[in-house]
């Protein structure tokens, strides 16, 4: 039977099932623990040690490698990871992901999960129909976990026969036979997959179908999959093209430390790999090795080789252990050794990447979010959460500009370029505004459980209202300038009285930053705080505007004077109702929260 191109484009959609169910697997897990695995990764990483089972424990929940150093790379963008911590972290994650490939092997020869697909989607669809968002969630892992395997399944069944499509194997022995030369070949192949399906997992799945069909060699599979060690760490570079220095040095970290462990066993693949042959033997009682020897002296009366020169289950059973074995060892070898070196891939990095000034901050440029941070929606709403800490502090900056604008000579250069300076900070504010609202839509986008949408819905309202502020920053300093094109000149009594309205609004601010910073706990002191400083603002414009009526009357100052002055104390008021409603989204995000009032 020929192999036709509606068979090939059949294989090409099994793979694809493969890696949406990697997708939805990977996804139900964040879900069900995405709020757990932010507070895991924060409480951790403390040294190399917790570091490290870290990065184990969070990649073999999620089963994905690129998923949880994507993760890594957002927490050092959003600085709530150091490097070195960071580094620890993708060292175990680097471990953790052989979960995954031992699942895989498990299931794919000795099991067949695809005879139980049906049963499993049985339980797994109504559980999306539930009321608890956890179980949902779960319902979701395991549709994933079910198209996976069911995908695997149609992977064999497309794969061409080799008895009956022998030009394929003519094919592949084009690469098979150069020695040393055809390792460096699948090695790069490895590569190239892996960055193509951003999948180590994928890799391993397809590389395992070549060998159980003698497509290749036992050694060149292991070639493939220690090539796709490499071609992981392109989805963290993607994610971190848009992020901060420190994120930038936290992705070439990972690929520092996967090259240099791959060339290192490049450098000793034979003995290696007849290292993981022996225990391979040692455990299963067949070497792997023995199993492509057979297969290549078209030993018919083996034991492992079928009447047809095809492997025996048995025989792609221990094939499928033996690549399994491969990186376990690899990445374990390579964490052993490369651990004691934290500090120096630190160092190493920061030389490869140094910053260029000591800011290393362009001024229209967001500090800790980006687009392409949102590998894991689940995990990007912490970077959210403090871009918008910097949103306020910067728009707290504006606040007092504009203040010290009031008390300035409008002839002095000084007060031009604080003018300017303001309404350039205007600019940026709705440009910080556009973004982060941008990239919260995106992370709504993703799979979210019900708790993470209350909280992106909460701070798309509070960097609205901080936008806001900054405008009402800016409509003082335009009041200021329309009051000095009218020659209008504020007497002694006047400032004081802007100035003490002044201070409640930088109380007030003062305040709601202190809310931003620990939002994900609100001290209801604080909260309580500020609906009574809003209040005194209220209570201090109605007292100013009834004595303002009576100072016009009785000739106090002129008329025009005060009209500007009404409308600075009219802005001030408009800036605590802002900033009250910022926290109101605090309280609305975190309502479920016992600190919260």
């Amino acid at each position: 039977m020929q192999y036709t191109v509606i068979d090939f484009l059949s294989l090409l959609a099994s793979v694809c099932l493969f890696l949406y169910g990697m997708k939805v697997m990977s996804e139900g897990l964040q879900k069900a623990a995405g709020d757990r695995l932010r507070n895991i990764l924060s409480a951790m990483t403390r040294n190399r040690v917790t570091g490290v089972i870290t990065g184990i424990i969070i990649t073999a929940l999620i089963q994905s490698s690129s998923a949880s150093t994507t993760m890594v790379v957002s927490f050092v963008n959003a600085g709530l990871m150091s490097l070195g911590q960071a580094m620890a972290v993708i060292f175990g994650a680097n471990v953790g992901t052989t979960v995954t490939t031992w699942i895989i092997s498990a299931f794919s020869f000795e099991v067949s999960i695809s005879d139980y697909s049906l049963l499993l989607l049985a339980v797994g669809v109504p559980m999306l129909f539930m009321k608890k968002p956890s179980w949902r969630s779960v319902g979701e892992f395991l549709i994933g976990f079910c198209f996976l395997f069911m995908g695997l399944d149609l992977i064999s069944r497309y794969v061409p026969n080799l008895e009956e499509n022998p030009e394929i194997l003519s094919f592949l022995a084009n690469y098979t036979s150069m020695g040393f030369g055809s390792v460096l070949i699948f090695f790069t192949v490895g590569i190239v997959l892996t960055m193509m399906v951003q999948s180590s997992a994928a890799t391993f799945a397809i590389t395992l179908i070549m060998c159980s069909q003698g497509w290749i060699s036992f050694e060149l599979g292991c070639a493939i999959v220690l090539g796709g060690n490499i071609g992981t760490t392109i989805t963290p570079i993607l994610a971190s093209l848009s992020g901060n220095l420190a994120a930038k040095r936290t992705a070439a970290g990972h690929v520092l430390f996967n090259v240099l462990g791959s060339i290192i066993v490049l450098c000793i693949f034979t003995p290696f790999v007849r290292l993981v042959g022996d225990i391979t033997y040692a455990i299963r009682g067949i070497n792997p090795l023995d199993i492509s020897a057979a297969r290549e002296a078209a030993m018919a009366d083996s034991t492992l080789l079928s009447p047809a020169g095809g492997m025996t289950s048995e025989a792609q059973s221990v094939v499928a252990f033996g690549l399994a074995m491969f990186p376990t060892v690899f990445n374990a070898c390579n964490l052993l050794v490369m651990i004691w070196f934290t500090k120096l891939y630190v160092t190493i990095v920061c030389w490869i990447m140094p910053a260029r000034n000591k800011d290393e901050e362009e001024e229209f440029s967001l500090k800790y979010i980006g687009r392409g941070m949102l590998s894991a929606s689940e995990l990007n709403i912490a970077q959210a959460q403090k871009e918008i800490v910097v949103y306020g502090e910067r728009v707290a900056r504006m606040l007092s500009m504009a203040r010290e604008l009031i008390h300035m000579d409008p002839s002095d250069e000084e007060y031009n370029r604080l003018y300017s300076r303001i309404g350039k900070y205007e600019e940026i504010s709705d440009r910080m505004e556009i973004e982060i609202a941008r990239f919260l839509n995106h992370v709504a986008e993703g799979r979210l459980s019900a708790k993470s949408k209350l909280e992106v819905s909460s701070m798309l309202r509070i960097i609205s209202e901080i936008e806001s502020i900054a405008d009402g920053c800016n409509n003082v300093a335009k009041t200021m300038t329309r009051k000095n094109n009218n020659k209008v000149e504020f007497d002694e009594q006047v400032l004081n009285e802007i100035d003490r309205m002044y201070d409640l609004v930088d109380k007030a601010m003062d305040n709601t930053l202190h809310l931003l910073r620990e939002m994900e706990a609100p001290e209801s002191s604080r909260v309580i705080a500020a609906y009574n400083i809003e209040r005194e603002i209220n209570n201090y414009r109605n007292q100013l505007r009834d004595t303002n009526i009576a100072n016009i009357n009785n000739k106090v100052y002129n008329y025009q004077e005060g009209i500007f002055f009404m409308d600075l104390i009219g802005e001030a008021e408009k800036l605590g109702d802002y900033m009250l409603n910022v926290v109101e989204g605090l309280k609305h995000q975190f309502r479920e929260s016992p600190s919260a009032v």
